[in-house]
């Protein structure tokens, strides 16, 4: 068998049932399921990559994520992650805004940006300008609202603790990045610089702007770094900005994702938590750890 049909399913609405994995195995003339957590996650050993409606039948309207890997070499050596919407559940950006009353002005940029309507650089600037002025606290009342993603620990702790490199890239800004990869213990980090005079934001932002180029760029630096090969690597986002690295990756995985990045992945976790990506690379439970 070449390939591995991982089924996660939705763990707060569905039970991975012994007779939908039977079911999928048939659809798709798989061999001997794999449990790899008891009612949420299978691995299916087949001969080629399912056909997509032939699946799509199998599974109905259950919700359960399904992602086809190749079965040699699936442990990543290398996580490249997208913060905004993917380890953690907002837009820290847009959170920001609200400190400024700019909420929905500001969110409809995102929105446009995420969705690949306009250059991401350009709306980058654009939400930042209107931050002009704003009290450098406002920062550290938005990270105090921050929330992780469910599974962020365990998909960090545990690539981790199998000697991966964990980066966490963002077109976002290192004052979020920083907290975030300390708390979850990344690696690295990057991303965007907000500048300020002091007290107050000063509506710019630092040169050179992270953005989808500098993505990629970090996920072959980095892989380079660690003489992996690019099938060796995962990287993982929900936006425009994150199609470039997730074309490129080993296993590029659209997680929640607009639709734009969901129409061009190769995978997707559409119901699950991140701890989806675990599982697709063979994880079974009992091997996750949280720190």
């Amino acid at each position: 068998m070449t390939h591995v049909l991982t089924l996660i399913a939705d763990r707060a609405a569905t039970t991975l049932s012994d007779a939908m994995i039977a079911r999928v195995r048939d659809a798709i003339q798989g061999a001997t399921p794999v449990v790899l957590s008891p009612g949420e996650a299978a691995d299916i050993p087949c001969r080629a990559v399912p056909d997509a409606a032939v699946l799509a039948a199998a599974l109905g309207a259950a919700r359960v994520d399904a992602i086809t890997t190749p079965a040699r070499n699936r442990r990543k050596g290398l996580l490249v992650a997208d913060m905004d919407s993917t380890i953690v559940t907002s837009e820290t950006l847009d959170d920001l805004a609200a400190h400024a009353g700019l909420g929905d002005a500001i969110a409809s940029i995102t929105r446009a940006s995420m969705n690949g309507e306009i250059d991401f650089a350009e709306a980058l600037r654009q939400r930042v300008k209107m931050l002009k002025g704003l009290d450098l606290g406002a920062l550290e009342k938005t990270w105090a609202k921050v929330a992780l993603t469910e599974g962020a620990r365990a998909l960090v702790a545990t690539m981790r603790a199998h000697n991966a490199t964990t980066a966490l890239v963002s077109g976002g800004f290192t004052y979020f990045t920083s907290r975030v990869a300390e708390v979850l213990g990344f690696d690295v980090h990057r991303a965007n610089v907000l500048l300020d005079n002091g007290t107050q934001l000063t509506g710019e932002v630092g040169r050179p702007i992270l953005d989808r180029d500098a993505k990629l760029a970090a996920l072959r630096e980095l892989a380079a770094s660690r003489k992996l090969k690019m099938s060796a690597t995962l990287a993982v986002g929900d936006g425009a900005n994150d199609l470039a690295m997730l074309r490129e990756a080993g296993l590029g995985v659209a997680f929640h994702a607009k639709p734009i990045v969901a129409a061009e992945a190769r995978a997707q976790v559409r119901f699950g938590d991140l701890r989806a990506l675990l599982f697709a690379q063979g994880y079974r439970l009992e091997e996750f750890r949280e720190a």
